[in-house]
């Protein structure tokens, strides 16, 4: 059970950040108290759904499936985005603390592994508030922060010894890429320190303890993900005992229909090189057997 006081001192910290937003690496600087940021989130939390899901990693799933509650909008502009309707377009609906209180509690009795918060950046206050009832109230479900780790070091600070999992993305390792398909500045440079931050606090992912790093990279076409730049950084930089997610399941939608160079799916070659690499560097994880559909894209995983 998370220590009270740790969620107090978190919420204190993020209701002052919401006069002055710099809880995403987008750093806007809006007051949400009276205008919307880039995310377009204001106080309250607004999700898109939650539900029992089993389309992640096998420990956070094991046999009830994990307790995902995917919330609306993002630091991000990913163009090949699957979740734009929400992630861009702002499609869902605005709860109290209250409710999303009763939320996490509905999905803790209803067997759920862990806790899923699906890009939770823009709504920290309102989550943290949310733990801090649902803790009360006998919550115990281990938290995992499921992330594109476009996030500041401060925030992340905030969150020690409340998050259990860190679920972490490395999209790019080239800048110029993340600019281009992301609108995210620096995606590079700030993904580094908010990874050494999240190893920091809770170490490699540990599947007895339920608490550790994961570290997921999607394989994109013509190298855009820069995987052996990335496994570098975390065989070298963290630890080779970090478990990687290399998934396979890059299909051109919304946007990067139009784009030449994201306009089709990754070949097998490709993702048999990305394995490869990631093997290469003693990196040990999860992959997606080779034409897995997206909605069971961890059933038949296992490690190499």
């Amino acid at each position: 059970m998370i220590e009270e006081k740790n969620l107090k001192k978190a919420l204190k910290y993020f209701e002052r950040n919401l006069n002055n937003c710099t809880m995403c690496a987008r750093n806007c600087h809006v007051n949400r108290t009276i205008q919307k940021g880039f995310c377009g989130q204001g106080v309250q939390a607004k999700i898109s759904g939650a539900l029992l899901h089993f389309g992640e990693e096998p420990p956070l799933v094991d046999k009830n499936g994990a307790g995902a509650v995917f919330f609306v909008g993002c630091g991000m502009r990913c163009v090949y985005c699957q979740n734009f309707a929400f992630s861009h377009l702002n499609h869902g609906k605005e709860i109290s603390d209250e409710e999303l209180a009763r939320l996490f509690i509905s999905l803790q009795r209803s067997g759920a592994q862990t806790l899923d918060l699906v890009t939770p950046e823009p709504h920290l206050y309102a989550i943290i508030s949310a733990l801090l009832k649902a803790s009360r109230e006998g919550f115990t479900l281990p938290i995992v922060f499921n992330t594109s780790s476009y996030v500041n070091v401060e925030t992340l600070k905030e969150l020690d010894g409340i998050v259990d999992i860190y679920l972490a993305d490395i999209r790019y390792t080239n800048d110029e890429f993340s600019l281009k398909y992301s609108a995210s500045p620096e995606y590079w440079e700030i993904t580094q320190k908010a990874l050494r931050e999240m190893y920091r606090q809770v170490g490699a992912f540990n599947s007895e303890k339920m608490k550790g790093l994961i570290v997921r990279h999607l394989i994109l076409p013509n190298g855009i993900s820069g995987t052996r730049k990335a496994m570098r950084f975390v065989a070298e930089e963290l630890s080779t005992s970090v478990p990687i997610s290399l998934m396979s399941q890059y299909f051109p939608v919304y946007k990067a229909k139009k784009i030449p160079e994201l306009s089709r799916k990754i070949t097998e070659e490709e993702y048999e090189q990305a394995l490869s690499i990631v093997e290469g560097y003693g990196l040990r994880g999860w992959y997606q057997p080779w034409g897995e559909k997206e909605n069971n894209v961890y059933a038949k995983s296992i490690h190499w």
